[in-house]
């Protein structure tokens, strides 16, 4: 049976873990989209993944990936500092690019990949996962309802243990963009962007290597930021903290809204609205498997209809806050967040 007119057919650009775990099922799964092929810097994996995600190619090149016609959205889940390079491949061929987060490892690498993607008139999004959260969803919804009326504070606790087939490259390669920082500080900062409506004014952080890195890489790092209405989030990032739970916090002045245990990839957690002594647990609706949430949505915006869960720009400004947070640790200072250019 060949694949429906309207059928998203994506290439992965990269034999990633991430991928096979999440991306791949997710694409198999959601109406409108197909996976059709696979490249990675090793022609090994990319068969496996091939083999194992039910792909018909495992392309020798990502040039031969970007050749085929069958291939019109592409997953970019590389190492991050190949994300810029890929990317902006991508956007020549006229491909549609879901970018992995961080974009990239610098902010003048990002942007260059945004004005890659507006110049060829392709949709790209960024692989903010959390906003299709169950939860966060229906945090959001009661933040805009008015249920804690406005927001004083926040705070976020997103301290794990680095699953073992992750403790790669993430641990070892300050050139690939290895850290905590880039990995999870960036997701904590979209979150609360999304959550709140407003961006990151200036932050003070620290970092540290607490064992688990290799050198110069933190695996932990902890600190605040300064939103621009003038609220203060507390944040805790880490690889080596396994028994915390995950959670976000905004406390406003007419109540709290808290989420335990659900800064994760899948439809997990709770949300709970307290004011005072009296507790209130929140029906956050149907638990879809957020990658599928994250497809379906990118799919749409590449047939032009509506947006990806989050845009390239989005991950241009939360990269832009995990780079100030990393300069805050590296020199000891409170780092301010630079007014976006070009209106970004």
């Amino acid at each position: 049976m060949s694949p429906a007119a309207d059928s998203v057919g994506w290439g992965f650009v990269g034999a990633s873990t991430w991928a096979a775990r999440y991306l791949a099922p997710a694409v198999a799964a959601v109406p409108g989209s197909r996976g059709v092929g696979v490249f990675s810097s090793s022609r090994e994996r990319g068969e496996r993944f091939a083999a194992s995600n039910g792909l018909e190619k495992a392309y020798a090149s990502l040039d031969e990936l970007l050749a085929d016609p069958a291939v019109e959205a592409v997953y970019v889940s590389s190492t991050n500092d190949r994300h810029a390079e890929q990317t902006i491949a991508a956007a020549g061929a006229g491909r549609h690019v879901l970018c992995e987060k961080p974009l990239a490892v610098s902010l003048a690498e990002a942007i260059a990949m945004e004005d890659a993607c507006e110049r060829a008139g392709v949709v790209f999004g960024t692989d903010h996962h959390l906003r299709a959260a169950p939860t966060i969803a229906a945090m959001r919804r009661l933040l805009v309802e008015g249920a804690i009326d406005e927001i004083v504070a926040a705070r976020v606790f997103h301290a794990r243990a680095l699953p073992e087939e992750l403790q790669t490259w993430r641990l070892e390669s300050p050139g690939a963009g290895a850290g905590v920082v880039l990995d999870i500080t960036v997701h904590d900062v979209d979150a609360i962007r999304f959550l709140t409506g407003d961006e990151v004014a200036e932050v003070t952080a620290a970092t540290a290597n607490q064992g688990l890195a290799a050198g110069p890489v933190e695996d932990s790092a902890m600190g605040v930021l300064r939103m621009r209405g003038g609220q203060l989030v507390s944040f805790h990032d880490a690889y080596t903290v396994a028994h915390a739970g995950t959670g976000i916090e905004l406390h406003g002045k007419t109540g709290s809204l808290i989420g335990r245990d659900l800064l994760m990839p899948d439809p997990v957690g709770e949300v709970l609205l307290r004011r005072g002594e009296a507790v209130e647990r929140i029906e956050v609706g149907e638990r879809r498997p957020i990658y599928e949430v994250v497809v379906e949505r990118f799919a749409a915006a590449a047939r032009g209809e509506g947006e990806p869960v989050a845009s390239g720009v989005d991950g241009i400004r939360s990269l832009e806050v995990a780079l100030a947070v990393l300069q805050s640790a590296h020199e000891g200072r409170t780092v301010a967040v630079l007014e976006p250019a070009k209106g970004i």
